[in-house]
């Protein structure tokens, strides 16, 4: 492809995705096709002969297209957003089109720069704590998720809590990673990766009333493994819990972390976006006792996947613990010791230019567009909420802190089971479940860019219509 032929392709292109987000809201949100439909519409192998891109553009729209569950559609309601933006779209565009791979330094000096002041930019509008700043031993990277954040914690906190032998020997003592019974699925599987399995997680139970962590039952737990000679090695607080966004109690969690020298990680994945928010940054409280911290401008601020910002107040420490130099990577600005590498900050060698789409959104919206779309989020929940509140059939089950609702059904489970099946057969909504207190919950996130009241309205009324032959006579 020359590049006058890449520019008339592109210009196809962009026409193709612009058309898709405009009709997006006359589109079912979930697809209607049964499982292996869109692979029965595709040939059985590669074309012989190269095709048009006006040829892809058209199986784009009548195959992929309705095999799709929309993330972007106004009536998305499921899962956190997986938010993204047109000028998101436009920096993934510039980063695939130069091709930079950014391992080292040397390999891409901007793209290593413009990663760093970034990283930087978004402490400062989160207002985190001045330790994860790049201007003094701390600093930011951009991982592909909250899940690779955790495991880059899990793996520099084993370090620590070896005193380094764990790069030599690896885990040669029982360690322990401690979490709530309402955090995120990654902890296990980063402690399984890291060796420790399943058992080097311990579940830390949690308030009935907040489903946050308790620090009372966290200093007894740590306390019981190091009598039992077992070494504490991480605690893992979350800003924002998937099921009900609870806040972790970090101004308790924090000294606890302190007193026993553990290595404290803040997942703050879907939640820390709120935070550009001066009156929504209350899960904060705390942050200071933190050695990483993490979230996802990928959920909630406009920047699509994959962009998780993750800092760390100790940047030398997690250099020490996944540096690897082979022969072939050295050079002089690395020797120099005068720049970041930040191959040494994450697990795979290679990266893209990730920070590329984050300086298009933080530049085309500014700190204050960003806290309009948070704003407008919150707002659209709290309408939503109020319409639960207002129906003695229905019970919200957890605060809404965010812009996430947890309601049901009052009563038992297999109604509201019901009731979430005949809201998303509508193809108009798309919700999901979780489970609070064993009990079976519906889950409303606010979140997409195109959602406005008359969606959240429009959701409420497909609730209320679909309870009414869920609920037995």
């Amino acid at each position: 492809m020359t590049p006058e032929e890449f520019r008339q392709a592109g210009y196809a292109v962009v026409d193709w995705i612009a058309d898709y987000w405009a009709t997006l809201p006359q589109r079912p949100v979930t697809s209607q096709d049964p499982p292996g439909a869109v692979a029965a519409e595709l040939p059985s192998g590669p074309p012989t002969q190269g095709e048009p891109v006006e040829a892809i553009l058209t199986d784009l729209g009548k195959l992929v297209a309705p095999g799709l569950t929309h993330w972007q559609h106004p009536g998305f309601f499921g899962y956190f957003p997986a938010n993204t933006s047109g000028p998101s779209v436009l920096g993934d565009l510039v980063s695939a089109g130069l091709g930079v791979q950014g391992m080292l330094w040397a390999t891409g000096p901007a793209c290593t720069e413009l990663e760093t002041v970034m990283l930087d930019w978004l402490a400062e509008a989160l207002d985190l704590p001045a330790r994860f700043r790049s201007t003094g031993r701390g600093g930011g990277v951009i991982q592909d998720s909250a899940s690779s954040a955790t495991l880059v914690a899990t793996l520099v906190a084993l370090h620590r809590a070896a005193g380094g032998r764990w790069r030599e020997v690896g885990v040669d003592r029982r360690y322990r990673v401690y979490t709530s019974t309402e955090a995120h699925s990654s902890i296990e599987k980063a402690a399984r990766i890291a060796g420790l399995g399943t058992d080097g997680v311990r579940l830390i139970e949690v308030d009935p009333a907040t489903r946050a962590m308790s620090p009372t039952a966290l200093r007894a737990a740590i306390e019981a493994d190091r009598a039992a000679g077992v070494v504490p090695a991480l605690v893992v607080a979350t800003v924002g819990t998937t099921s009900t966004t609870a806040v972790d109690p970090l101004p308790q969690i924090g000294p606890v972390c302190a007193e026993y020298g553990v290595f404290l990680h803040v997942d703050a994945a879907y939640a820390g976006a709120a935070a550009v928010c001066p009156e929504l940054r209350f899960g904060h409280a705390g942050l200071e006792y933190a050695d990483s911290y993490c979230f996802d401008p990928h959920k909630w601020l406009l920047t699509g996947f994959d962009c998780d910002a993750f800092w760390v107040a100790d940047a030398g420490e997690l250099v020490e613990a996944l540096t690897v130099l082979p022969e072939y990577l050295r050079n002089a600005a690395t020797e120099s010791g005068a720049v970041v590498d930040y191959r040494d900050w994450q697990v795979p060698l290679g990266r893209r230019f990730r920070a590329l789409k984050l300086w298009f959104v933080l530049r085309w919206y500014g700190i204050e567009g960003l806290r309009e779309h948070i704003r407008r989020g919150v707002a659209l929940a709290a309408r939503f909420a109020d319409r639960v509140r207002a129906d003695d059939r229905f019970e919200l089950v957890a605060p809404h802190p965010y812009a996430l609702v947890c309601f049901r059904l009052r009563g038992p489970d297999g109604p509201n089971e019901e009731l979430l099946a005949r809201v998303n057969a509508t193809g108009r909504v798309f919700l999901t479940h979780t489970r609070v207190a064993g009990r079976h919950t519906l889950r409303l996130a606010v979140g997409s860019p195109q959602s406005t009241e008359t969606h959240v309205d429009e959701a409420w009324a497909i609730i209320s219509e679909a309870a009414a032959d869920a609920i037995p006579a």
